[in-house]
């Protein structure tokens, strides 16, 4: 008979597991189990009693290197002025390449930056019996929206559910719950509050066979027609009009070549099936969202975006990005933490009533890579700018 190997558990404390001397049993677990000295990890600066609902068997951090951009320059409706960026990276020539497009954007009289949407979704579906009865529980939806809203509006104070959309198959309604959700990102919130109203439904509405929260229509954190269409998160525009004797002379490429490579690259991009027609917008976002405590997984779908690129009558370059599905919080997740509170504050971000304006700050952001990174490629300048910064010779 063969003996059972006994698997020793990951220390932990039900009372209190961010205590030092909990954190050190950990630690002194992984040494004893893979001989790895957490010697980087396990240096940190700031309190473990605010990581409850962060982190659960917490050893330690991952230090990521933090670099400085700017000034950008931002005319929005709720980011106006000058603002210091700090993107966390380990990409060399990546803070050099987001800040020359903010120069370049920042003598051309800066990025205008407008809000279109804010909601964030949970999706629930509902099961009938037949096609036919499915189509009845969508007219009774319809009919008691005022209802459910209030259901829903019981479980938080600054969410706000504003419609229900549906999509219709087989014996199934498919779903869309949206809400406002104030400075928070608020996939928990809307969660809470979705099963909450789908609970009083089901206690009102006979005939649904079966019922899921989530069917995965909300996609979270997934790329997807659906969100690029009809919004998840914040969707903004942010654009600039660039005279072409800046461009040449900042970026040393006339305009009507970079609109010449705008064109084939969105070929290219349909060729391939990509999801958005954009140079790198992951890129910018990701380095935002560490920096600032913002959810990592959620660049997935923040990052799809549209660009868009216009010459003028007058030989100047109009150039956006639309990103239709932006998920950022100034309040609550990973934004409270020492670090990315510290990030935040520096962009004047942290906290209630800041969450359109950082919004515009990371589109502005964007915009500034895409015309930076199409420059250095038309110019010829992308893969000396990685030899020259990109190679970690350690």
């Amino acid at each position: 008979m063969k003996s059972v190997q006994r698997h020793e558990q990951i220390p932990r404390d039900p009372n209190d597991d961010f205590a030092a001397e909990t954190i050190a049993a950990r630690q002194a677990f992984v040494l004893e189990r893979t001989s790895v000295e957490l010697e980087h990890v396990g240096s940190f600066s700031f309190e473990t009693s605010r990581l409850p609902g962060n982190i659960e068997h917490f050893i330690g951090v991952a230090q990521v290197p933090i670099g400085l951009a700017g000034p950008l320059l931002v005319d929005g409706e709720y980011a106006h002025g000058e603002f210091l960026v700090p993107l966390a990276t380990t990409e060399g020539t990546l803070v050099a390449s987001y800040n020359r497009g903010m120069k370049l954007l920042r003598e051309a009289g800066g990025i205008t930056t407008t809000i279109i949407d804010d909601r964030m979704q949970r999706a629930p579906v509902f099961v009938f019996a037949s096609a036919r009865e499915a189509r009845t529980f969508g007219a009774w939806l319809r009919e008691h929206f005022e209802e459910i809203a209030a259901v829903a509006g019981t479980t938080t104070r600054s969410g706000r559910l504003i419609d229900i959309e549906q999509f219709s198959a087989s014996r199934m309604i498919f779903t869309r719950f949206n809400y406002t959700t104030g400075d928070a990102a608020g996939q928990n919130m809307t969660g809470k509050a979705t099963a909450s109203a789908c609970e009083w439904i089901q206690s009102q509405y006979a005939g649904i066979v079966d019922f899921f929260l989530e069917s995965n229509v909300a996609t979270d954190k997934k790329a997807s027609q659906v969100n690029m269409l009809h919004t998840r998160g914040k969707r903004v525009v942010a654009e600039v009009t660039l005279p072409a004797r800046l461009v040449e002379q900042q970026m040393r490429v006339p305009p009507a070549q970079l609109f010449h490579a705008r064109m084939v690259s969105n070929l290219g991009g349909f060729m391939s099936g990509v999801n958005n027609n954009g140079n790198h917008s992951a890129n910018g976002i990701a380095a935002l969202f560490i920096a600032t405590g913002q959810d990592a997984a959620n660049v997935a779908e923040s990052s799809a975006a549209y660009a868009y690129a216009e010459l003028t009558v007058e030989g100047d370059y109009y150039y956006s990005i639309t990103i239709p599905s932006l998920i950022v919080a100034t309040h609550g997740g990973g934004t409270g933490l020492a670090t990315q509170r510290e990030c935040l504050e520096m962009l004047g971000c942290y906290g209630a009533g800041k969450v359109l304006k950082l919004t515009e700050i990371v589109a502005a952001t964007v915009l500034c890579g895409e015309l930076s990174l199409g420059s250095a490629v038309v110019a010829g300048e992308w893969v000396t700018a990685h030899e020259l910064l990109g190679r970690n010779r350690g």
